[in-house]
């Protein structure tokens, strides 16, 4: 048997390997029954968030607006404490292990907020005047809540190492006559999986979160209606155009277009 017959050999048994715990490592989000790829623990994640927050909370700046740190604090909890209900009632609790709810106000102009796992979650005063509202600041929070409950930097971490995980078998199994394609093959699949693969996911967990925001956001009592005039106002303040296929996120007009259709089924958990 040639050499590269061999190395062949071992390439396919690696790669059905891959294959073979990548189909064992599925799980299903929330509500939309998604089926995400999950390679990493919950645990492995949170210790990582632990680190990264105290990290990041060591150089920002607490806002010292009272009124609005309160209603930061007070929506954020309103909404945790309505989906660990929800949670309850599905015996679903253990989906939060681990989780430690932190809403926290910092100050920055930027019109930003994000979200990191196990329940930390931060506002920049900067997004308060495009919030408006307790229920438009809802708006925010049930979405980037709706990312921790989807465990989606769980999924990015997994789609991470899958990615390296294939062209490393891709690598493996490359003739050696084809040098090189084997040279330069991986970073060229490195890139169509980064615009093909990891951008559109991307995509597909912002929506997702639109969707789950909602939800949240009208079992704690919040409008979810009121999504559709956040967002509107949120692509008013758009300065710097990016092409969709660049972008982690949906574009504006495709963004609300599909809060439009979702609404509907929030809607169903809104108690005035």
């Amino acid at each position: 048997m040639k050499p590269s017959n061999t190395r062949l050999t071992k390439g396919s048994f690696t790669g059905l390997l891959v294959v073979l715990l990548i189909l064992s490592s599925c799980s299903s989000v929330l509500l939309t029954g998604r089926r995400q790829l999950a390679l990493v623990t919950d645990a492995e994640v949170l210790a990582l968030s632990d680190s990264s927050y105290r990290a990041y909370m060591a150089t920002a700046t607490l806002s010292k607006k009272t009124t609005q740190n309160a209603m930061v604090t007070r929506v954020g909890n309103n909404i945790a404490k309505a989906v660990q209900t929800y949670l309850t009632q599905e015996n679903k609790l253990a989906l939060v292990d681990g989780y430690t709810w932190d809403f926290k106000l910092v100050v920055d102009t930027a019109v930003n907020a994000f979200c990191m796992p196990g329940g930390k979650i931060v506002v920049y005063e900067g997004l308060l005047p495009v919030t408006q509202s307790e229920t438009g600041l809802a708006v925010v929070i049930g979405h980037e809540v709706a990312h921790a409950i989807a465990k989606h930097t769980n999924e990015r971490l997994s789609q991470q190492m899958a990615t390296q995980l294939g062209l490393t078998v891709i690598g493996s199994v490359i003739p050696e006559k084809y040098a090189l394609m084997k040279a330069y093959g991986p970073a060229v699949l490195g890139i169509g999986a980064e615009y093909g693969i990891m951008l559109p996911y991307s995509r597909k967990q912002e929506y997702e979160a639109d969707q789950l925001g909602l939800i949240f956001m009208a079992m704690a009592g919040y409008d979810p209606a009121e999504a559709l005039s956040f967002w509107s106002r949120m692509a008013a303040q758009s300065q710097n155009w990016v092409p969709e296929i660049l972008s982690t996120h949906p574009s504006d007009e495709k963004r609300i277009a599909n809060l439009q259709k979702v609404l509907p089924s929030a809607q169903q958990y809104y108690k005035k």
